[in-house]
This record gives C-alpha cells, sequence and structure tokens, in this order.
C-alpha cells in the first residue's frame, strides 16, 4: 500500500525524513496531546497539527484514536480488542474467556514488564491516571455495561474491571504467590465465575447461581 504523501507547510516534516521519523513524530504528539487534554478531549486533528502533518497520516498509521492511544502506551494488548475477541464466544463463558485471554497475553516476560509500567503509571496519580481512566471508560467498560443490559450496568462494568485490574496488580506487579504462579487455566476457572458473576448475576444470589445473559 502506498503512502499517502504528505503535505508540506511550516514545520511539517519532510517526506524524505521516511515513515518511521513521521510515526514516531505523530506517536510523541499524541503522547502530550493525551497528557494535556485527556484521552475524551483529544483529538486526531489537534494531534496531527501538534506533530506538522497532514491529519490523513495520522489515519494511514494508526486504525483510530484507541489505536493511537495503546501505540503510545506500548501497551502489550489493547483491552478494546479484548472485548470484540471475547464477544465472539458463548455469552455465558464471557468471565471465564476475559481472564483466560488477558493471562494467556500477559504471561510473557516482556508483555508482563510493560504491564506493571502501565500499572504503576495509572495508580502513580497525575494526567497518566485520567487519560487511561477515560479510555477505560469510553472504550472498555462502556461495552461491558453494555453487556447486561440492567439498571446498575455501569457499577457492574466497574466492579468485573476491578476484579481483573486487581488480578493483574497480584499477579504481575507484586507477584504475590500462589497467584503468580498459578495456572492460567486454573485463574480462569476460579476468577471466571466472579466476573460472570458482577456482570449477570443478581445481587444477594448465591455464586454458583450466576445467571446467563437473557435469563
Amino acid at each position: 500500500m502506498s503512502e499517502v504523501a504528505e503535505r508540506r507547510g511550516p514545520g511539517r516534516p519532510r517526506k524524505e525524513r521516511g515513515g518511521a521519523s513521521t510515526r514516531s513524530a505523530i506517536l510523541r504528539a499524541a503522547a502530550d496531546e493525551f497528557a494535556e487534554r485527556g484521552y475524551e478531549a483529544a483529538s486526531l486533528r489537534a494531534i496531527a497539527r501538534r506533530a506538522g502533518v497532514d491529519s490523513a497520516l495520522v489515519h494511514h498509521y494508526f486504525d483510530g484514536k484507541a489505536d493511537l492511544f495503546a501505540a503510545t502506551l506500548e501497551a502489550p494488548l489493547r483491552p478494546d480488542r479484548v472485548l470484540e475477541v471475547v464477544l465472539a464466544g458463548p455469552r455465558d463463558a464471557v468471565g471465564e474467556s476475559l481472564v483466560r485471554y488477558l493471562l494467556e497475553r500477559l504471561d510473557d516476560e516482556k508483555s508482563a514488564r510493560r504491564m506493571v509500567v502501565i500499572l504503576r503509571t495509572v495508580l502513580g496519580g497525575g494526567p497518566g491516571t485520567r487519560m487511561v481512566r477515560e479510555f477505560l471508560t469510553r472504550e472498555v467498560l462502556s461495552k461491558l455495561a453494555a453487556l447486561s443490559g440492567r439498571a446498575d450496568a455501569d457499577l457492574r462494568a466497574e466492579l468485573a474491571a476491578a476484579q481483573l485490574v486487581g488480578l493483574m496488580v497480584t499477579r504481575y506487579a507484586l507477584r504475590v504467590e500462589p497467584i503468580a504462579g498459578a495456572p492460567v487455566d486454573d485463574l480462569a476457572r476460579r476468577v471466571g465465575p466472579v466476573v460472570q458473576w458482577h456482570l449477570f448475576g443478581e445481587p444477594g444470589s448465591r455464586l454458583d447461581g450466576v445467571a446467563s445473559p437473557g435469563e
């Protein structure tokens, strides 16, 4: 696929600098824009102006704002894409599938190290906390909430997310045993039903009586 031609202008990078330089300029501009304005308020057009490139180039290198945001974080996985994969399977296995998918992709030393850096950034407060929170709210929690269709859908989604984040912090950041060394399948079988219950179960009901979607 041919590269979209850059429109030269004041401060715009020269075409001969190459795709790698242009992509890096966009990433630097995006990192600054997200830090200053947050995920919600940042726009691809504003990022293009800050990078000194035509907005078409941003779309050339990145699928959209979520893709660009994940690239600035160097995230080992896309939380919003995780949901797409999980929801392609049975709805009554959403919880277990979510846990298994996350852990299988983070049980790589490089991926785990990067996720720990991101978690520390989020928990440390400041601009990083705000922009990641807004990203998760728009791209992940809203989609999780839509699954239940209940009046308390937002709370259900946040409780399910809290379970997943807690598991990641315990396994990869704190490395608490035996969770840190437990097999993925074991954790998926144990934690998955809890996530499923938060999303679909009835408050006050037994955990082993998790309601399937539509029941």
